[in-house]
C-alpha cells in the first residue's frame, strides 16, 4: 500500500508539473539517454554536433545545466531532478528558442515517474552493468526501470519515435522488445565495431590509442568509441552532413571529470568518474601504462574509494579486486561516506584485494589515507617518469558527503592542480 501512494504521489507531481508549465516538450525535439555509464559523454557528443549544424540546444546532465548559451555546472548532485523541475527546464528551453531538449535519463528518476508527460523523440540505450542493486532489489529490477523509459515512449504525441540501440551489448534484446512495442518507433542499432571499421574508419585512423589521440584525450578509451558511435548514428538518421559531424569530433574536448588530464608529462594525472566495477575496470585498462605507449614500463597509482556511504556496498570488494588487478600501487581514501564508517568502507574494499587474480600487489604497496587532499598527495608523490595517477569516483563532483547531511567543497582537478604546482 505505501509503494502504491509513493508512486500515485510521483505520478501526481509529474503530471502537474507538465500541466503548469504547458507541455513544453511539444514544442522540442527531446532526446534521453539511458544506460549504466556514458550518458553524460554521449549527450555532450550529440550536443556538440548540434551546435556544429547550428542547432540551439538544451542539455539536463550529472555534469551541468545548459539553455542555449547559458551553461552552469550541475551542484545538486542529481541527474534527473523531480518536483516540475524538469518541466521547467523544458519551459526555459522553449523561451530559449531551442530545438532540441537533450536529457540524461537515470533508473531512480524512472522509478518516480520523472520520464513521464515528457513527449520524447528519441531514446538511446548506451549500455547496462550491475549498479543501484540495494535500490532495485536485483539487477532486473535495475533493467527493467531502464527499459521502462523505452516502454513510456508509448505515451509520446510525436508522430515518429526513434530508438537508438547499442547492439554489442548483451542485454540489447530487452530494449529492442520495448521498442518494437511503441508505435511510430523506429528501430537504430550503433556498434562501436562497425563504427571504427566502416562508418568512420575510412575518415580517421583509430588502430591505436595514439592515433585516436589526434581527436583527442577522450577517444583513449574503448567506451567512448561506443558513445561517440552512438552520437553518429543520431547525426546520420537527423540527415547531418559529414562535415558538421567532423568539425563537432574536431573540436570537441571531452566531459570534465571523464578521462580529465590533468598533466600528462612527466608523469600523467587523470580525473575520472568511474564509480561501478565496470566502469573501473575499463579506465584501469585504458589508462595502463604500456596500454598508452606499448614501450612505456611506468606503473599505475590508483586512489579509490567506493560508490558513497548507504548504498551498493556489494560493489566495494568487487572495485577492490579490480584496482588489486590492475594497479601497481594503491591510495584508498574517502568518497562520500555519508553516515558510514570511513574506515569500514575501505576495509570492505580491501577485501577484493584478497580474491584479485592474477596480483602482485604487497602490503606495502597499498595505503589507507582517509583525508582524500593527503591522499592524493601521496599518490602524486609516489609517481616517477612515465606512471600514470589515476583519480576516480568523483570525476567533476563539486561537493565531499559527510556525516549528519555535511558537506564540503571539493574538486579532485583542482586539488590535484596545487599539489603539482607546491612539486
Amino acid at each position: 500500500m505505501r509503494n502504491i501512494l509513493k508512486n500515485a504521489y510521483h505520478h501526481f507531481l509529474a503530471s502537474f508539473g507538465a500541466w503548469a508549465y504547458r507541455y513544453p516538450s511539444q514544442r522540442l525535439f527531446v532526446i534521453g539517454v539511458t544506460g549504466t555509464k556514458g550518458k553524460s559523454t554521449t549527450l555532450e557528443l550529440i550536443n556538440a554536433i548540434l551546435e556544429s549544424a547550428g542547432k540551439k540546444t538544451a542539455l539536463l546532465s550529472t555534469v551541468r545545466r545548459k539553455v542555449s548559451d547559458e551553461s552552469r555546472i550541475n551542484v545538486t548532485g542529481n541527474t534527473m531532478p523531480g518536483r516540475f523541475a524538469i518541466q521547467k527546464f523544458l519551459y526555459n528551453a522553449v523561451k530559449a528558442g531551442c530545438e532540441y531538449a537533450l536529457i540524461e535519463v537515470t533508473s531512480q528518476g524512472v522509478l518516480q515517474h520523472r520520464h513521464r508527460y515528457i513527449d520524447w523523440d528519441a531514446a538511446f540505450f548506451v549500455n547496462l552493468a550491475p549498479e543501484h542493486i540495494e535500490a532495485h532489489g536485483s539487477f532486473e529490477g535495475y533493467r527493467n526501470a531502464k527499459v521502462s523509459f523505452f516502454k513510456s515512449l508509448s505515451f509520446s504525441r510525436k508522430p515518429r519515435k526513434y530508438f537508438f540501440i547499442n547492439e554489442d551489448d548483451p542485454n540489447r534484446h530487452y530494449f529492442e522488445d520495448a521498442a518494437r512495442g511503441v508505435s511510430g518507433g523506429k528501430i537504430i542499432f550503433f556498434s562501436r565495431e562497425r563504427f571504427i571499421h566502416q562508418e568512420i574508419g575510412s575518415r580517421y585512423d583509430l588502430s591505436s590509442k595514439e592515433s585516436r589521440r589526434v581527436l583527442g584525450d577522450w577517444l583513449l578509451a574503448d567506451f567512448n568509441l561506443e558513445n561517440a558511435s552512438a552520437a553518429f548514428a543520431f547525426a546520420k538518421q537527423m540527415k547531418i552532413e559529414w562535415e558538421t559531424i567532423k568539425r563537432a569530433f574536431d573540436t570537441f574536448h571531452g566531459v570534465p571529470g571523464r578521462l580529465e588530464f590533468v598533466q600528462k608529462t612527466p608523469f600523467a594525472v587523470v580525473i575520472d568518474y568511474a564509480h561501478t566495477p565496470d566502469s573501473l575496470k575499463k579506465v584501469y585498462e585504458a589508462l595502463r601504462p604500456e596500454s598508452l605507449s606499448p614501450r612505456s614500463a611506468g606503473k599505475l597509482i590508483c586512489v579509490l574509494g567506493a560508490a558513497g556511504g548507504g548504498r551498493d556496498r556489494w560493489k566495494r570488494p568487487e572495485m577492490g579486486k579490480i584496482a588489486a588487478t590492475y594497479c601497481d600501487k594503491i591510495v584508498l581514501t574517502n568518497e562520500d561516506p555519508y553516515n558510514e564508517q570511513p574506515m569500514e568502507i575501505l576495509r570492505e574494499i580491501e577485501n577484493g584485494f584478497l580474491i584479485a587474480t592474477p596480483t602482485q600487489l604487497r602490503p606495502q604497496d597499498h595505503f589507507h589515507i582517509l583525508d582524500r587532499k593527503i591522499a592524493i598527495k601521496k599518490a602524486i608523490d609516489l609517481a616517477e617518469r612515465g606512471d600514470v595517477v589515476i583519480i576516480t569516483g568523483k570525476g567533476s563532483e563539486p561537493y565531499l558527503h559527510l556525516r549528519h547531511g555535511r558537506k564540503i567543497q571539493w574538486s579532485d582537478r583542482k586539488v590535484a592542480e596545487e599539489i603539482l604546482q607546491q612539486r
